[in-house]
């Protein structure tokens, strides 16, 4: 068996929840990741999101950092307070990536990833993948 067939035979199903605001941002990427394989929730509204993360008890969550009313720091910060087991794993997008301190703010309050809103994907997908055969995810640069 190749090591690529292991990987794949190994590879766990993650239950991802995405909270955007923006419906086709939520669509575009839900469809994408239910095609790589995952179990895909979405919301788009971030004041009940988290009740819909109680309920589905996702191994990952993707969230807007911008957000009208709640942000996304917001939403990751009730997520880790509210001490899910297992928690879920935080990975913040956003079209401000770039801005000086999005992303020192973004691990304060619990993301361990940080990934450009709207850009190629690569870089979601190889975290998720290696989430999914737990392997350590790669670090954004």
């Amino acid at each position: 068996m190749q090591a690529n067939a292991r990987k794949t035979a190994s590879k766990k199903r993650l239950c991802i929840f995405l909270v955007d605001d923006s419906p086709d941002a939520t669509l575009t990427l839900a469809v994408l990741l239910r095609d790589e394989g995952y179990i895909v929730h979405t919301c788009a509204n971030p004041h009940i999101a988290m009740n819909a993360v109680r309920e589905h008890q996702p191994d990952v969550c993707i969230l807007d950092i911008k957000m009208p009313g709640k942000s996304g720091y917001d939403l990751a910060r009730e997520i880790v307070a509210a001490g899910l087991m297992p928690e879920p794993v935080l990975i913040a997008t956003s079209g401000h990536y770039k801005k000086p301190g999005e992303q020192l703010l973004a691990r304060a309050v619990g993301f361990r990833h940080f990934v450009p809103k709207g850009e190629d994907p690569k870089q979601l997908l190889e975290i998720l993948d290696a989430l999914a055969t737990g392997d350590d995810p790669p670090q954004a640069a």
